[in-house]
């Protein structure tokens, strides 16, 4: 690509008209006709100052810095080639980008050039103003519509020869839209073709998702296939299904009858807004059935449920397109507009729903992009326009969910508050027992597009722009605290079957799987409780997902359980549930990296369940104080605690109770054996923990004690037993997701590569877990790390320091996946 011109541009775009046709007349022929087209085309370009922007098969976009220039390329290119080529010219002043160019000038230029035909050169006005016109040589062919649903243009042609009229939009009634359409590529493909083979299509989606402009841009683009027109009939004003025909009627200039008038035409409708007039569905299926020839595009919240109906759901933009469209919306407001890293947590935030994202882009014109960012926390108020053409219900998002809410059967709207309870996304059973959902009803508001069902995981969830809205509707009822208090309750209990209560498991095995699909549900849930007093419920809660946050974020695990117990300064907690609090507490705090503090709540817990006389609750206590004792390097006094937490489990007449709680018993004597210099005591009692952890099924302990049979065998030289036991432990981590073990498996796999000389493999691991520095301190991964450290100093060169950024860069799963694949020889780089 050469220099690309500046300032005003005239953008030349060329394209060979019926490729696929002419592929299968020229056979193997085709082929050479190509290259020679490309030449001709390349030597005109480049005789004329022409810069090559794009080329994409048989197509060419060209940029000149004279108009001049650019139609004495197109003339002289037009004369030699044999293919037939379309060309279409414009001039404006485009942005730039690291691609090229953009903005509305080149889409103006492609669909001047797409309306044409092959041999024919169009010209637009503003290209045509500054190009000498005395010869004659531009003939203008008057004003036209093209399919950017902009403004007519006025259109010239090149030379006086004689082609079919333009590919415009000539019959049609489809309103002028002054914004650039962004995106929807794939949506214009995919529902295009179901427009090309179906009688009626119906694009469903939530208020502001888009529909109508897809819409919109959907019929324009079809418009060659209908030669009698293509109208729109928007119907947002309409609430009265009786009187929708003759309304259709009237919009296409049917004066005797809807269906007699379109008779056997080739017509497309575009029925805009249906869903406040959806028992108006007969007239949709009556046309269909007596007219052989017209077809129906449909936009609305709900489908019309009719047997000749193809349903098409106009998803939230994805990433790209929603970045994309704040762009190019801010910029309309604020001209120097440049993105920045908060776009893109400002459209995740509005889920992508492209009128939330206008609205907030708007906002620009006054605030900054943190600001913005800050205020999206209450979204509803935030997103309103004062722009007088738009719609009512599209001047605020509040309008456009309140249009769907309005809508609703009383039982629906009821059910819609009630799951604004919900956080992320929540299950069938939820629904059910926390607000009553009547399956009909719920059925209702997936189908209405205020509910969304995740086909991969079947469960449902609402958009947080919507959510926020049900969340209202439920605070201003008078059964709020109701429904909250049935939610907490009900995660409670979902909570305790999880089995993630470390110091009260029960058989069965750990759910860490369920405490993360459900954690924005347990968050809200401990939030109510904190905001209404509810405390010894929060702390219940907070209590059985003890091990949930030890795998997830220890420090949350802190700031919830402090904040709770603060709020019970009167001491209204029964001192049961306090002492199981401050246990866990200690749980969090420890492995958040300040094990001297947990041991301090140990000690305060275990006075409690001394006064209550509970044993076990002693016993787990005593372990654990055993462990800060160890870390402190007074094994004395770590040996004497775990002997009497080993003895106390040992009165237990629970089976289960009592080898759960020797394996950790004896882990810790191994660990105290390990300290004291006898490694091969230590190996016996860590090995046998890791048996008593697999017989009791808990595996998160299982894979720490196979984690230190690790340590323990690269300390003595056995690599390969190292590595068989460390692979062992980062397979039960990555299932359980325990992402402080995952770092510690990849950690110790990280110093067997080094100690086989496998310098990239270890440089690439060791990169993924120093850059996670912040999970350092957790589980035993801190007493190993600096001697791993030590072997990674040892395995410096070039191939490691290669490894080690590319590790930085992994994601954790995908290292865990890699690590576990094998050695560097036949592990395969993500």
């Amino acid at each position: 690509m050469g220099s690309l011109p500046q300032g005003t541009v005239t953008f030349l775009f060329t394209d060979v008209e019926g490729s696929t046709r002419l592929l299968a007349e020229l056979g193997d022929g085709y082929a050479a006709a190509l290259a020679e087209h490309r030449r001709v085309l390349r030597d005109a370009f480049a005789r004329h100052g022409g810069v090559e922007v794009d080329t994409q098969g048989d197509a060419f976009f060209v940029a000149f810095a004279r108009a001049s220039d650019a139609v004495a390329a197109a003339a002289e290119a037009q004369a030699a080639l044999e293919l037939p080529v379309r060309m279409g010219l414009h001039t404006g002043t485009p942005r730039r980008s690291e691609e090229g160019y953009v903005g509305s000038d080149v889409h103006r230029a492609a669909r001047i050039a797409a309306a044409g035909h092959g041999g024919q050169v169009l010209v637009s006005a503003s290209t045509a103003a500054l190009v000498d016109q005395g010869n004659g040589s531009l003939i203008d062919l008057g004003e036209h519509r093209l399919k950017d649903l902009a403004a007519p243009e006025r259109i010239y042609q090149l030379g006086g020869a004689e082609f079919p009229a333009l590919k415009t939009l000539y019959r049609t009634n489809l309103p002028i839209v002054s914004s650039p359409f962004v995106g929807r590529e794939r949506e214009l493909e995919e529902a295009g073709a179901l427009v090309r083979s179906h009688r009626m299509l119906t694009l469903t989606g939530p208020g502001g998702s888009g529909k109508t402009r897809l819409a919109l841009h959907l019929a324009a683009h079809a418009a060659e296939d209908f030669a009698d027109g293509v109208f729109w009939v928007p119907l947002q004003a309409i609430r009265d299904p009786a009187i929708v025909e003759s309304t259709v009627a009237a919009a296409v200039g049917a004066d005797d009858g809807l269906i007699p008038y379109v008779g056997g035409k080739q017509l497309l409708i575009l029925l805009d807004n249906f869903e406040q007039v959806i028992d108006a569905a007969t007239v949709v299926s009556a046309l269909i059935e007596s007219t052989p020839n017209a077809k129906v595009l449909v936009t609305s919240r709900e489908p019309l449920h009719i047997g000749c109906e193809q349903r098409y759901p106009v998803e939230p933009l994805n990433s790209h397109e929603a970045e994309l469209l704040f762009t190019e919306r801010a910029r309309a407001v604020a001209a120097h507009f440049e993105p920045a890293p908060e776009v893109a947590a400002i459209c995740q935030r509005l889920d992508g729903l492209p009128l939330a994202i206008e609205l907030a882009a708007a906002r620009v014109a006054l605030l900054d992009l943190p600001a913005l960012l800050a205020r999206l926390d209450q979204r509803l108020p935030l997103l309103a326009s004062r722009a007088r053409d738009a719609p009512a219900r599209q001047r605020t998002l509040r309008a456009t969910i309140e249009w769907s809410h309005e809508l609703l059967e009383p039982d629906e709207q009821q059910l819609f508050g009630r799951l604004g309870v919900f956080r992320g996304s929540f299950s069938l059973d939820a629904a059910e027992a926390i607000c009553g959902a009547d399956l009909d009803a719920l059925e209702a508001l997936v189908v209405k597009n205020l509910v969304r069902r995740r086909w991969e995981t079947n469960r449902l969830l609402m958009l947080d722009t919507i959510r926020e809205y049900a969340s209202e509707q439920l605070e201003q009822s008078s059964e709020a605290h109701d429904i909250h208090r049935r939610h907490a309750e009900f995660f409670l209990a979902l909570a305790r079957g999880a089995n993630l209560n470390a110091g009260d498991l029960a058989p069965g095995g750990q759910r860490l799987d369920v405490a993360f699909e459900e954690q924005d549900n347990f968050r809200t849930a401990l939030g109510w409780a904190l905001r209404t007093g509810e405390i010894e419920l929060g702390l219940e809660l907070a209590t059985a997902l003890e091990q949930f946050w030890v795998a997830a974020d220890a420090s949350e695990g802190v700031r919830w359980f402090r904040a709770l117990l603060e709020d019970d300064a009167a001491g209204t907690v029964s001192a049961a549930v306090r002492g199981h609090a401050i246990r866990a507490l200690g749980s969090s705090t420890h492995i958040a990296g300040d094990p001297f503090a947990a041991g301090h709540m140990w000690e305060q817990s275990l006075q409690i369940f001394e006064s209550l006389g509970d044993d076990h609750g002693r016993a787990v206590l005593l372990h654990r104080m055993s462990i800060t004792a160890l870390l402190g390097g007074d094994l004395e006094r770590a040996r004497e605690l775990v002997d009497s937490s080993h003895e106390l489990h040992a009165r237990s007449e629970d089976w289960w109770r009592r080898t759960w709680g020797h394996a950790q018993t004896t882990g810790t004597r191994g660990a105290i054996a390990r300290d004291s210099g006898d490694e091969a005591l230590a190996r016996e009692l860590i090995g046998e923990s890791a048996g008593l952890a697999e017989a009791a099924g808990v595996a998160w302990w299982q894979a720490g004690m196979l984690a230190e049979l690790a340590a323990l065998s690269l300390r003595t030289g056995c690599v390969d037993e190292a590595d068989g036991h460390a692979r062992e432990s980062l397979a039960l981590t990555e299932r359980l997701r325990d992402r402080p073990g995952q770092i510690f498996g990849l950690g110790l796999l990280a110093c067997v590569a080094a100690a086989r000389g496998e310098r990239e493999r270890a440089g690439r691991l060791w990169g993924v877990v120093e850059s996670r520095t912040a999970f350092a301190p957790l589980g035993g991964w801190h007493r190993h790390r600096d001697e791993c450290a030590v072997r990674m100093d040892e395995a410096l060169s070039a191939e490691f320091e290669a490894g080690l950024a590319a590790g930085r860069e992994l994601e954790l799963d995908d290292a865990v996946e890699e690590a576990l694949a094998g050695t560097s020889e036949d592990a395969q780089p993500h």
